[in-house]
């Protein structure tokens, strides 16, 4: 099922943020927290019945941070892909 998917890629998210080893800048860091509550957010509604509904700026921001991170952090833009897939099989 999707939203359990998205359910342990946002717990990984959640976990690479916690970790104080992760070498994420500031910004970085603000991008990914930004992205893990609208997940989350996401996940509310989801759980509650409501329909999904095309959020285009969820997508690119979770776009726009795979290139951010992808030189730097090719682990952390890996769970970012897989986000990435899970919101698409969701229809979002």
């Amino acid at each position: 099922m999707p939203h359990q998917r998205l359910k342990a890629q946002l717990a990984t998210l959640e976990e690479l943020l916690n970790e104080p080893e992760t070498p994420l800048t500031d910004a970085e860091r603000e991008s990914m927290q930004q992205l893990a509550t609208d997940l989350k957010a996401r996940l509310i509604a989801m759980e509650a019945n409501e329909a999904s509904e095309q959020d285009p700026t969820l997508v690119d921001g979770v776009n726009l941070l795979v290139e951010q991170l992808e030189v730097r952090h090719p682990t952390t833009a890996a769970t970012l892909r897989s986000v990435m897939q899970t919101l698409s099989d969701i229809g979002i």
